[in-house]
């Protein structure tokens, strides 16, 4: 059988399903059956995933629900078509996001069931997703759609609401008479209400909440987090089934771990840079994370294997070249307790195996955020690792106070850190030590970090500038040189029955 070698634009209409999506946004209880290229899998993951990313740095950098929020989030899901408004029409454009909109979902949930970091991160941004979806519908569609997922809320007749008119009132929030009069309000359990009960936003009579329409959003997004948390637990235990195959292991790992843009793997740099200036570099343009590595490597004359590994590949892809490596490494290590003839012997090999000089002649890549953050954690006597990820918080502001970084700057820093942003934490310590308002870009990779520095003091950009997006140029996929990546060949001819993998959901 021969196969040919498809392009990767996706075309998903074809024997349509129509009664699959009546809306815009969906519960995702029916997981796909149909078969799907693994193309199609891999290119349907990403560009989800690069929608949840995003929905994480709107959510950070402007108020959830605010009209700023609103309008940037809405440019990005038009941008990479994924649905975000009711039609009526479902015409082949719109079936094919609803579609995608389903299936990348599901993807996604084999990805980030592995640990309870991935579900955690991937539930609150997949309802924040929800909850912008839910409040683009109008009034008639959000009942049909409760209705469609047997979510029967039901409306108080009016009497009963104008006998607790004066109690609705003074409890339901930013309600005046006037709009009194044109709500509806739905009779919900005490225990399924119990944000709005911790808020106050709701009157309380017997065991029930009176909640307003417009607040009934807090109530399905209680029901979609049980019900994808639930789902993300069964997924889990169905993980040693999809991880027996071949194809789909290394592409799900590298999906959870994804880092999605420019690529420093190549060094374009090399020999750019002059050993002397390192120490310079460390404090002005190093990420925290790699400050960390240098000032240990200074101060004892030695790392060990996780930190040289984090450390070394980060100074190669900002130019160091191979001869200054082993040169760089040689000296600082002979300071210490190893000698010359020790390092040579022992040593010296590793860092021409990171070059690609050595073993397999794999050029390896630098890590990305996402990587460090969530692989090979330090442990006792190791210094490599996200220092926001993984360093006390009482440790971390004892730090930045020695970096003369204000407190109301490091207060700012240890609240990311607290709601378990690390790389928007990151990204607030590189404005905070530039001196910059606005950094203007989404931090994905420490190599990133230096470069956009080394920008920013040679007055290379616009320190001033709107925050920007990711662009949908930077759509490049896994494809980095490891022996986790699935080849183009595979890919290209393999197709994958969904039906299997998510039968035990």
């Amino acid at each position: 059988m021969e196969f040919r070698r498809r392009k990767r634009h996706i075309k998903l209409t074809g024997g349509r399903k129509e009664e699959l999506y009546p809306f815009s946004l969906q519960f995702y209880q029916q997981p796909p059956t149909e078969n799907i290229s693994l193309v199609e899998f891999e290119t349907l993951a990403v560009e989800r995933l690069k929608l949840l990313k995003m929905v994480e740095n709107l959510g950070v950098s402007y108020v959830k629900g605010s009209e700023k929020y609103k309008e940037k989030l809405e440019a990005e899901v038009r941008k990479l078509k994924f649905p975000y408004r009711m039609q009526d029409d479902l015409n082949n454009d719109v079936y094919d996001q609803r579609r995608k909109d389903h299936v990348s979902h599901f993807i996604l949930r084999l990805a980030y069931c592995q640990s309870e970091d991935l579900r955690r991160w991937f539930i609150q941004q997949e309802m924040d997703l929800f909850r912008f979806r839910f409040s683009e519908m109008s009034k008639e569609s959000t009942q049909k759609f409760l209705a469609d997922n047997n979510l029967t809320y039901k409306a108080i007749p009016e009497e009963q609401k104008n006998l607790y008119a004066e109690e609705l009132l003074s409890s339901s929030f930013a309600l005046s008479i006037t709009k009194l009069e044109d709500q509806e309000f739905y009779k919900v359990s005490f225990e399924d209400a119990l944000d709005l009960v911790r808020t106050r936003k709701v009157y309380i009579l017997k065991g029930f909440a009176y909640v307003p329409f417009q607040e009934i959003v807090i109530i399905v997004l209680n029901d979609f987090r049980a019900k994808l948390s639930k789902a993300l637990a069964l997924s889990a235990r169905s993980l040693p089934v999809v991880q027996s195959d071949e194809r789909l292991q290394p592409l799900l790992n590298h999906l959870s771990h994804s880092y999605l843009g420019q690529d420093y793997s190549t060094q374009k740099n090399a020999g750019k840079i002059s050993l002397e200036q390192i120490d310079a570099f460390s404090t002005k343009s190093f990420p925290l994370c790699m400050r960390q590595l240098h000032k240990e490597l200074r101060d004892n004359h030695h790392l060990r294997h996780g930190g040289r590994m984090q450390y070394g590949l980060f100074l190669k892809a900002i130019g160091l070249t191979l001869e200054q490596a082993l040169q760089f490494w040689k000296l600082e290590f002979s300071k210490g307790k190893v000698d010359a003839e020790k390092f040579d012997k022992s040593y010296a090999y590793n860092v021409r195996h990171s070059y690609g000089k050595e073993g397999k002649r794999t050029d390896y890549t630098p890590y990305s955020c996402m990587k460090i953050i969530l692989t090979n954690p330090p442990s006792q006597g190791d210094y490599h690792g996200c220092p926001f990820r993984h360093s006390d918080p009482e440790l971390l502001k004892q730090k930045f106070q020695s970096y003369k970084i204000p407190s109301n700057g490091i207060s700012q820093i240890l609240e990311l850190v607290k709601g378990m942003h690390y790389q928007l934490a990151c990204q607030k310590y590189f404005e905070l030590t530039h001196n910059v308002d606005d950094c203007g870009f989404s931090l994905n990779h420490p190599n990133q970090y230096f470069v956009e520095s080394q920008k920013l003091l040679s007055g290379g950009r616009d320190v001033k500038k709107e925050p920007s997006l990711p662009e949908s140029s930077q759509m490049k996929t896994n494809s980095q040189k490891s022996t986790n990546s699935v080849s183009s060949s595979n890919i290209t001819n393999s197709t994958e029955d969904l039906e299997e993998i998510f039968s035990e959901y």
